[in-house]
């Protein structure tokens, strides 16, 4: 009886979502009215002064973006307007017109990062707001909480490539600028690590099974014998890995949501059923936001390679109880890549691109009930 009433519930939630798509497609089709979307970006003290990461304003506002680390020279564009800045400097060209920006731009956590006053003052008046339907998206009503894992750490450096960048430090300062964009957009986030240090993998799912979170995001960069291979490739958990075998496991250890399962607490059988259940549904959304991920990469970073998603049987993902995703960043091993990654700037664009895909995702897709 308890099992029927959530399986109703799962297909009402289901089938309220259809019904949000297909009313905001008929909105946008007859020309609905329209607002200002609310954004946010992490805001930085430096000497006093409020400053903003020029990559997330450009992502945001869908604005390209060119930056040049040996001149310091930052281009900004659409088809309408073009503005150039230069690192450490507080000229500005607009339009091929000087204006004054009263504080420097600046480097700070290895991104371009301009005054906020700037933003206000001359970005918003430029590059105007997008407009989206009213209530259409607002990252944190759909995901509350995000568990960030920089694999590898401490005495175990991951792979190392051949000028010396290890896989640990390129982990962790993703998970870092990942964890920040996220918190900006309202989103609680629990960090398996946020230093040089090891832990177990059995931790990590833990961690992720404990944090009440929606999401699981590990971040990883690749290495293979084969040097010239290279590429973005996002990981779910495979469908080999027996369903049945995690929720018995679960069943048997783990406690389902007492609202909505308080009638399958004496049934190991019936809790087993719901619990194959999640995990069917999670690996599904799995797929889902690897392929947005990926899809976000393509937009977003010119000239990378993205390989596409894979299924695999990692041991964080078939351990873990919640939607998760096992991101390879690229690979150290290869020449091009390692310096890529290497770069601040990459890393954060990087980042932002999961993000966004993180956001594309949750757009359409109603998080599988889990505890």
């Amino acid at each position: 009886m308890g099992f029927g009433f959530s399986g109703i519930k799962m297909i009402f939630k289901r089938s309220i979502l259809l019904y949000t798509v297909i009313t905001s497609c008929i909105l946008t089709l007859i020309g609905c009215a329209t607002m200002p979307v609310r954004e946010s970006f992490p805001i930085y003290d430096l000497n006093g002064i409020n400053y903003i990461p020029l990559i997330s304003y450009c992502n945001a506002r869908s604005l390209q973006l060119k930056y040049d680390t040996f001149s310091g020279k930052v281009t900004i564009n659409n088809k309408d307007h073009t503005i150039e800045l230069r690192v450490y400097d507080d000229i500005a060209l607009v339009d091929r017109s000087p204006q004054n920006l009263r504080h420097p731009v600046q480097i700070h956590n290895g991104t371009v990062v301009v005054p906020y006053s700037f933003k206000e003052q001359v970005l918003d008046n430029l590059f105007k707001t997008i407009q989206i339907t009213p209530g259409r998206f607002n990252l944190a009503s759909k995901i509350k909480r995000v568990v960030v894992d920089a694999g590898h750490g401490g005495k175990d450096p991951g792979a190392i490539g051949k000028s010396g960048l290890r896989e640990k430090d390129v982990n962790l300062d993703i998970a870092r600028r990942l964890a920040n964009l996220l918190k900006s957009e309202g989103v609680d986030v629990v960090m398996t690590r946020s230093s040089d240090r090891f832990i177990s993998l059995q931790s990590r799912v833990d961690i992720a099974n404990s944090s009440k979170a929606d999401l699981f995001i590990s971040i990883h960069s690749n290495a293979n014998r084969a040097r010239s291979l290279e590429g973005f490739e996002a990981y779910y958990v495979s469908s080999g890995v027996s369903d049945t075998k995690r929720a018995l496991a679960s069943a048997k250890s783990a406690a389902l949501n007492p609202a909505d399962y308080h009638m399958l607490s004496n049934s190991l059988n019936l809790k087993a059923t719901v619990w194959d259940l999640i995990y069917t549904n999670s690996r599904a959304e799995s797929s889902v936001l690897a392929s947005s991920i990926c899809s976000s990469m393509r937009l977003r970073i010119d000239g990378i390679r993205v390989i596409g998603t894979k299924s695999a049987g990692f041991y964080v993902l078939k351990g873990a109880r919640i939607p998760a995703v096992l991101l390879e960043v690229g690979f150290v091993s290869n020449y091009a890549e390692e310096r890529n990654l290497k770069s601040a700037y990459y890393r954060q664009k990087i980042a932002d691109a999961i993000v966004i895909g993180i956001k594309d995702y949750s757009k359409d897709i109603v998080l599988a009930e889990a505890d």
